[in-house]
């Protein structure tokens, strides 16, 4: 059964950092591309930034550019995203997803994201 199960998120100041873990289990995830996306309260969900199968290419919403990044360990089978200069708009649930046909330019509502996990609160508040 595939699953991803996100972890790190919590509590920070503005301007801090946190990092975001997604682990999965019942595939090999270096063979998928996995995206990161979030959602704010009263908001639709949009993606944040995705990793590419095979090539390890990278994606970012211009709106975490030069702030967050996205990265793997496929010895651990697990996908990180590094967010620096946290500001209280980043605040939401942080979700990753992938597919066996997902690519990163698909959108949050693509039929190929197959596998959610179930989330991380991300708040940023002073």
């Amino acid at each position: 059964q595939l699953q991803l199960v996100e972890s790190g998120g919590g509590l920070v100041q503005p301007g801090g950092s946190l990092r975001l873990s997604c682990v999965a289990s019942g595939f090999t995830s270096e063979y998928y591309s996995i995206g990161w996306f979030r959602q704010a309260p009263g908001k639709e969900r949009e993606g944040v930034s995705c990793i590419s199968s095979i090539t390890d290419n990278t994606k970012y919403a211009d709106s975490v550019k030069g702030r967050f990044t996205i990265s793997r360990d496929n010895a651990k089978n697990t996908v990180y995203l590094q967010m620096n200069s946290l500001k209280p708009e980043d605040t939401a649930v942080y979700y990753c997803a992938t597919g066996s046909a997902y690519v990163c330019f698909d959108g949050p509502q693509a039929r190929s994201l197959e596998v959610w996990g179930q989330g991380t609160l991300v708040t940023v508040s002073s």
